[in-house]
């Protein structure tokens, strides 16, 4: 995990939220939305006061609020499952726009909706101000079981590379004058993506080898040591203790 690895998500700055330790932002993501899940689905003002915290995250982070709502699109197969919700669910039918629904299931629907948001909005607030390689070393630093962290760091690194693989076999198509239009193409796709997973399992091999030639007995060396001071810690905590507090309101108003 030494060397950088920029994505899509990171929107390079300099606030103070990019410069917090990636170990505490994930703890406070985490929390928040422990807290968010456990807030009441009638407390529907709370959810507004989430996303009120999570508006002023992103303005001292600089973050654009077009670059999380594009972003947010990732949860339209959630919404979809909470637009059904209400029409498949059993219980108590009300009237709605001329629609018998289920009460019980516009509930869920609200539930899986603004439960869902906010947390998919935290992770992409997290995501825009941490670096994959700084999510590592924070989860690393957070103890999480060294294999995964381990997988993990593979799969982002090779991601590319295997993505790099696919885009030269299609041009290598394209310049041979295939180009698929129909079923009858599926064959030449289907070589090709077995011609990638023999490539992909090679390389992995290969890589390994180079690995345990190298002296890898199961465990990649730290060579970034992430601490945080109290100071960073509260600030970090800042979100999911504000949160707590509301989240305690719609329990006892």
């Amino acid at each position: 995990m030494g060397a950088g690895h920029a994505h899509k998500l990171y929107r390079h700055g300099h606030s103070p939220v990019h410069g917090l330790p990636p170990h505490t932002k994930l703890a406070a993501v985490f929390a928040f939305v422990v807290v968010v899940v456990s807030t009441p689905r009638e407390a529907m003002w709370a959810f507004g006061l989430y996303a009120v915290l999570l508006g002023v995250v992103a303005y001292v982070a600089r973050v654009p609020a077009g670059f999380v709502l594009k972003r947010l699109l990732i949860e339209v197969p959630f919404v979809a499952f909470a637009v059904l919700l209400p029409f498949v669910a059993e219980g108590e039918r009300v009237e709605v726009l001329g629609m018998s629904l289920s009460e019980s299931g516009l509930w869920g629907a609200w539930n899986v909706l603004a439960k869902g948001t906010l947390g998919v909005a935290a992770s992409v607030l997290l995501a825009s101000t941490t670096e994959l390689r700084e999510l590592l070393l924070g989860l690393q630093r957070l103890k999480l079981p060294p294999l995964l962290v381990q997988i993990a760091s593979f799969m982002i690194r090779y991601g590319d590379v295997i993505t790099d693989e696919m885009r030269r076999m299609r041009i290598a198509r394209e310049s041979r004058g295939f180009e698929a239009s129909g079923v009858r193409h599926w064959g030449v796709l289907a070589k090709s993506a077995g011609a990638l997973f023999i490539r992909s399992y090679e390389r992995g091999e290969r890589v390994h080898l180079a690995m345990v030639s190298r002296g890898y007995a199961g465990s990649m060396p730290v060579i970034d040591e992430v601490t945080a001071s109290r100071a960073q810690w509260t600030y970090a905590f800042a979100l999911p203790s504000a949160a707590l507090v509301v989240c305690l309101l719609g329990w006892t108003l």
